[in-house]
């Protein structure tokens, strides 16, 4: 009994290494723009036989931010390749009635980067992709994800379709205030910098600079070097403030 016991543990410490490692790996890469990095990371829990829930749920969170960066790139067929594993892996989640407030929170995202390949499917499924991420928040009021992707929808939603950035901005305030009740989540969290750099963003667009630099040097206290903020958004940003 002892010895079974011993073995369980092993499993579960390997596991929590594993995701730690996985979590900071993408971290680095993140702050870094080492995008070939982030994939490696991806392709290699990809080929991992053996997929826990948790563990798909974190590849999930991976594949979605690297479908991001794909498509802001212009790299459109590495876009559709990875959705297409990513709502795979979504599907297996769903069936198994996984966390259905993250589940639809990812939905809502999709929903999003297929637009962002295809401009003209947006009025079919853009509506897909607000009613799921409201239906996020509906199911967990406490999910930040939820949040962020009904944000997403109000911010690229032009606003002669009722789309508005300040509306984003509420909504991405509500997924920092969530995030930061738990400190621990924090460290080495890229989707935690991403939020703190969307808010800002968003700021600079509807040119309240002075909170749009609140914001960027929140990211660099929390870490100095994250390339992206550190070498483009603030100097742009100092410079528009001039």
């Amino acid at each position: 009994m002892s010895k079974y016991i011993s073995i369980v543990f092993l499993l579960v410490m390997m596991s929590t290494y594993l995701h730690a490692n996985n979590k900071r790996e993408v971290y680095q890469a993140y702050i870094s723009n080492n995008m070939d990095g982030w994939k490696k990371v991806i392709d290699d829990m990809n080929l991992k036989y053996t997929k826990s829930h948790e563990f798909r749920l974190e590849l999930v969170n991976y594949q979605y931010g690297y479908i991001a960066w794909c498509i802001g790139n212009n790299k459109d067929e590495l876009a559709q390749y990875y959705l297409e594993l990513a709502e795979n892996n979504l599907k297996i989640l769903e069936n198994g009635s996984i966390n259905p407030s993250m589940i639809n929170a990812y939905k809502a995202a999709f929903y999003g980067y297929r637009i962002g390949l295809n401009i003209f499917q947006a009025p079919f499924i853009g509506p897909k992709s607000v009613e799921c991420a409201e239906l996020a928040i509906k199911l967990d009021s406490n999910n930040p994800f939820g949040y962020i992707q009904y944000g997403n929808s109000q911010y690229y939603m032009p606003s002669v379709f009722g789309g508005s950035k300040s509306l984003a901005i509420e909504y991405y305030k509500k997924a920092e205030k969530i995030m930061e009740q738990n400190r621990e989540q924090l460290i080495n969290d890229w989707n935690y910098l991403s939020q703190l750099t969307l808010i800002a963003k968003a700021y600079t667009d509807i040119e309240k600079y002075a909170m749009a630099k609140v914001y960027l040097e929140k990211v660099l206290k929390i870490e100095p070097n994250y390339l992206w903020v550190k070498n483009e958004l603030y100097p742009e940003l100092l410079q528009k403030m001039k």
